[in-house]
């Protein structure tokens, strides 16, 4: 089956994100974008949805206290991506793609399995994400963001330890300071491991085969083979404050840009 995108942003959409929801439209995916403020700029055929109805607002403050002016600070947006993604699988809404994934070619699920890749040799990636409703790692996250405190029961030994000695030390007391990934690829691996769902996993290629390394996708290079390659559906890029380049002749970004139309 064909899913409905979905995925959610916070602030103004720089050109590669532009980009990159360009190309899931064009491989025909209808795709929505959760915001708290209208978005400007999204690329035709884009809707644009109310994301207070799916997780509020203030459930920010529970990760870490907003800058004066009431803005969100610096891993506010990634954390509490983490836990809308789970929302929105809680709701059937569809796949979770972040809006710096980039498709070759459209996305088939079975939508009574999950669907992930790799991201590293022993680390799952959740910037590509679909789980049925009643999955254990849904159930789970469901269960956490119940709590007053939002510490998982899967948390691997070392970010317990540093979690505790922070504590010790006078530090802080929420778990969303020791590490800005923490509910996220880490947490997606943990329970998957414990549902045992790593074998539903694709491989690395299928959408994480530029994401460590940026180059691969901004600068001039022989990207033939990627563009090629059967086993590629599409990149999350990662772009790492390079979101905003115009594209480099000879590169894939230039590319992309040509074949989705986005100068």
């Amino acid at each position: 089956m064909r899913p409905d995108v979905v995925t959610f942003w916070h602030g103004p959409l720089d050109r590669l994100r532009r980009l990159c929801l360009r190309s899931q439209v064009a491989v025909g995916h209808k795709v929505t974008v959760f915001s708290f403020e209208p978005i400007a700029e999204l690329p035709e055929g884009v809707g644009n949805a109310e994301a207070e109805a799916v997780l509020p607002h203030v459930f920010a403050e529970r990760l870490r206290p907003p800058e004066r002016g009431g803005a969100w600070r610096d891993w506010t947006t990634l954390q509490f991506s983490d836990f809308f993604r789970m929302r929105l699988m809680a709701e059937n809404a569809g796949l979770w793609l972040d809006a710096d994934v980039l498709l070759l070619k459209p996305v088939e699920i079975d939508m009574t399995k999950p669907f992930f890749a790799w991201e590293r040799p022993r680390q799952l990636g959740n910037s590509v994400l679909y789980l049925p409703s009643n999955d254990a790692i849904v159930t789970a996250f469901e269960a956490l963001m119940a709590q007053d405190e939002l510490t998982p029961d899967w948390l691997s030994p070392r970010h317990r330890l540093t979690f505790a000695l922070r504590k010790l030390r006078g530090g802080s007391n929420r778990l969303s300071d020791i590490r800005v990934a923490v509910y996220g690829p880490a947490a997606l691996t943990a329970l998957a491991t414990r549902a045992g769902e790593l074998g539903c996993a694709l491989p690395k290629k299928s959408f994480y085969a530029v994401h460590a390394d940026p180059k691969l996708f901004f600068e001039p290079s022989d990207y033939a083979a990627l563009i090629g390659d059967p086993g590629i559906i599409g990149f999350h890029i990662s772009p790492k404050g390079r979101g905003g380049e115009a594209p480099a002749p000879g590169s894939l970004h230039a590319w992309a840009a040509q074949r989705f139309g986005l100068p």
